[in-house]
């Protein structure tokens, strides 16, 4: 015959508990060591099974955001932007901007950084347990293509609806097919006022016409994408490669002439 203990294992297995059953045999150790009540003794077991759901969860949203590894706010030199960036930084980074279906759109000169800081903020929402979806623009407009090639964009649309922040990385890249503008004005569309999009680009809203072609349809983009925002203008923020690409130079040059 099963102790208590024994039977109280199984039981919570069998509930697929399997963390507060991993813990049951230390944490009634620390309750007879320490004198704590039942209610005490059943929290601790809880916030076991509670700590390994979410650190589940945490991992699992990680794998499906598709974000770029490393690309966190830890590797991100803050300090090559200005005061106003960081600051605009530090309080996207709570992540409240999504309760509001705010945009965030981050517009600088290749290298300068705007898609490791959309990354990192894309990690810090993850680590809060937010849905997110990191992809280049570019490809996930082919794939809408293709869903509405095969009569499926409806469904395509409702799956991208499961993110709360939708990361799309190169705006300005996409090619200027007028099929591939209209399914991206339509996913734009279909989160307004909705679900937040994290857009980063090279291009100033001056020159999206080179994205969606028309006008009005470019007018109409622009308008739901900025209506409520956060911009972050990186546009004077130097590139990052290009720096590292010159102090290697200048380090090659300094060898050659110690020689």
């Amino acid at each position: 015959m099963d102790s208590p203990r024994d039977e109280l294992t199984k039981l919570l297995r069998s509930l697929n508990l399997a963390s507060m059953a991993a813990a049951v045999e230390d944490t009634a150790l620390r309750a007879a060591k320490e004198g704590l009540t039942h209610e005490e003794f059943l929290l601790e077991l809880v916030r076991a099974e509670h700590a390994s759901k979410h650190a589940r969860r945490i991992e699992r949203l990680l794998k499906q955001s598709e974000l770029l590894p490393g690309k966190t706010f830890r590797s991100l030199d803050l300090g090559r932007f200005n005061p106003t960036i960081r600051m605009q930084v530090e309080r996207l980074r709570s992540g409240t901007f999504l309760q509001d279906a705010i945009n965030v759109v981050a517009v600088g000169r290749p290298g300068s950084g705007k898609s490791h800081l959309a990354c990192a903020l894309g990690h810090a929402l993850v680590d809060q347990g937010k849905p997110v979806l990191f992809t280049p623009t570019g490809v996930l407009v082919q794939r809408l293509l293709v869903a509405k090639r095969d009569l499926r964009l409806p469904q395509e649309l409702a799956k991208l609806d499961r993110f709360d922040c939708l990361i799309l990385d190169d705006i300005g890249y996409v090619q200027h097919d007028r099929d591939e503008m209209e399914v991206l004005f339509t996913l734009l569309a279909e989160r307004y006022e909705r679900k937040s999009v994290v857009i980063t680009t090279n291009l100033v809203f001056s020159e999206w016409n080179r994205i969606f072609k028309d006008p009005m349809t470019t007018m109409a983009a622009i308008d739901r994408v900025v209506h409520h925002s956060v911009v972050l203008d990186l546009m004077a923020v130097e590139s990052y490669r290009a720096e590292v690409a010159e102090a290697k130079t200048k380090l090659r040059v300094a060898e050659k002439a110690s020689l």
